[in-house]
C-alpha cells in the first residue's frame, strides 16, 4: 500500500511516522518551499503524548517540552478562581506538555526523514486535485520552483492541509468559510521570569471581554532558570467584523493588544511587560468549521484540522490530530482493503471529535468567569464569596467534556502499536 499525504504538520507528519511502524509506504508533500520551526506553544494531552511515546518520541519531547502540572484560573486582577492538576498529577500515565510548535514539528520532520528517507517529504509541491477510479487515486501536483504539473498515483490519498484543506474543498464543494465567534486573539512568545510553580497554564479574565492564556514551552529554558512564555490574547469586540482570511501566520501589532491589558499587573506576572518585550506578534480570528458528516470519500479521506478545526478551548487540536494518525494507521494495517480502513478510522474517531468541537464552543468554563467578573467588577478576597461550590465544579466539568473525561480509558486502553 502506498499513501499520499498533503500537508507537513504534526497530523501528516505523524501520520507518515506511525503508517511506517505498520509497515505502509507514505510520502508526504507541502506547499511551503521550506518547512521551519513557526508559530507558538501548544499544549499536548496525555492522549496525544501516549501516541507519540510509543512511535519512539518520549525522550525528545521531555527534552523541550514543560510538563504541565496545573491549570489555574484567575480574574482580570489576578484574583485565583480555580485550579485542577494535569497531565501525571491529574493520574495520568503520560504527562501533559506545554511545547512550541514549531519545535514539535521540526522534532517530527526529523523522525520522518531518519526513519523513511529524505525523499519522505517533498516541499514546494502543491495539491491541485484528486481523481479515483476504485483502485487509485491520482493527485495532481504542481511544482512551485519550477512550475511543473505531474501527477502522483497512491492507494490512499490523506487530507492533511489544515483549516483551508483543499482536499475538503474538492470533497465537500461549496462549504462556507470557517465559523468566527467574534473573538480577536493575539499570541506571541517571549522569555521572563518563570512564574507561579513555573509549570502552571494560567487563564486571567474572560473572553466575553478580554482574556489572557499564559504558560511556559520550553525546558531548555528553565534548565537555565527561565521560562519562555507563550501568551494568548483574546478579545471580544461589540461589533468587531472578519474581513480578511483566517491565517495562523498574519504579523500583529503590539499597540493593538496592549490596551485592553494595559493595567493586568498581578503580584505573580506583569502582563504588559511581557506583551511590550515580545519581538513577534501573531493575529487571527477564532474560529471552526461546522461538523462534517463524512470525511471520507472512496480511498480519499481527511485528517486533523482539515477534518475537525476547532476552537482552542482545552488543548485539543493538535492532541486530535495526533490521535487521527494513529488511528488511521491502525486501521488501514489490519484492513483487507484500504476503502474499508479509512471507514474504520472514520467510525473510530469522527463522531467523537465533533462531540468536541461542540463542547469547545458551547466555554461553559467562560461563562463562569464572566460571572465572576459580573458579581466582582472590582476583584475579590475569597472566591467563595462570590461563586457556590456547584458553580465551580461547572469549571472541571467543563474541561472533562472536551480533553480529561477518560483517565482510566487511556492508562488501560491497548496500543495502537502493531504487535508482532
Amino acid at each position: 500500500m502506498r499513501v499520499l499525504i498533503v500537508g507537513a504538520g504534526i497530523g501528516g507528519l505523524t501520520t507518515a511516522l506511525s503508517l511506517h511502524e505498520a509497515g505502509v509506504e507514505a510520502l508526504v508533500v507541502d506547499s511551503a518551499v521550506r518547512l521551519r520551526p513557526l508559530g507558538v506553544g501548544i499544549n499536548l494531552l496525555p492522549h496525544a503524548v501516549r501516541e507519540l511515546t510509543e512511535l519512539g518520541l518520549g525522550d525528545e519531547l521531555a527534552g523541550i517540552g514543560i510538563p504541565t502540572a496545573e491549570m489555574v484560573h484567575f480574574d482580570r486582577y489576578g484574583g485565583r478562581i480555580w485550579a485542577e492538576p494535569r497531565g501525571r498529577e491529574l493520574g495520568y500515565k503520560w504527562p501533559q506538555y506545554s511545547i512550541h510548535r514549531g519545535e514539535l514539528q521540526m522534532t517530527l520532520l526529523d523522525a520522518v526523514l531518519a526513519r523513511l528517507g529524505k525523499d519522505a517529504v517533498r516541499t514546494g509541491t502543491v495539491f491541485e486535485g484528486f481523481e479515483q477510479d476504485g483502485t487509485q487515486v491520482r493527485a495532481r501536483l504542481l511544482d512551485r520552483a519550477s512550475g511543473t504539473a505531474g501527477t502522483a498515483t497512491a492507494d490512499v490519498l490523506i487530507g492533511a492541509d489544515g483549516l483551508h484543506s483543499a482536499v475538503r474543498a474538492q470533497l465537500h464543494p461549496g462549504e462556507t468559510a470557517p465559523r468566527w465567534n467574534g473573538i480577536r486573539m493575539w499570541r506571541g512568545v517571549t522569555e521572563g521570569e518563570p512564574f507561579l510553580n513555573g509549570r502552571a497554564l494560567a487563564v486571567a479574565g474572560s473572553n466575553a471581554a478580554s482574556k489572557m492564556v499564559v504558560y511556559p514551552i520550553s525546558m531548555r529554558a528553565e534548565r537555565r532558570g527561565r521560562a519562555l512564555l507563550n501568551w494568548v490574547a483574546e478579545v471580544k469586540l461589540a461589533g468587531d467584523r472578519l474581513n480578511d482570511t483566517a491565517d495562523w501566520n498574519r504579523t500583529g501589532r503590539l499597540e493593538d493588544v496592549l490596551p485592553y491589558f494595559a493595567d493586568w499587573t498581578f503580584d505573580w506576572l506583569d502582563i504588559p511587560a511581557m506583551l511590550a518585550a515580545t519581538t513577534e506578534i501573531l493575529e487571527y480570528p477564532m474560529v471552526d468549521r461546522d461538523p462534517l458528516d463524512r470525511w471520507t470519500s472512496g480511498r480519499v479521506t481527511l485528517l486533523g484540522d482539515a477534518a475537525h478545526p476547532m476552537y482552542p478551548i482545552g488543548s485539543n487540536g493538535g492532541s486530535q490530530a495526533v490521535l487521527d494518525a494513529r488511528v488511521l494507521a491502525h486501521e488501514l494495517a489490519r484492513a483487507a482493503d484500504p476503502a474499508d480502513g479509512l471507514l474504520g478510522y472514520e467510525h473510530e474517531r469522527r463522531e467523537a471529535v465533533n462531540r468536541i468541537v461542540l463542547a469547545c464552543r458551547d466555554m461553559p468554563a467562560d461563562r463562569i468567569l464572566q460571572t465572576v467578573s459580573e458579581r466582582a467588577p472590582r476583584g475579590f478576597d475569597a472566591i467563595e464569596d462570590v461563586l457556590e461550590p456547584a458553580e465551580l465544579n461547572t469549571i472541571a466539568g467543563a474541561y472533562r467534556q472536551t480533553s480529561f473525561s477518560d483517565v482510566e480509558t487511556l492508562n488501560t486502553r491497548p496500543s495502537y502499536t502493531p504487535s508482532g
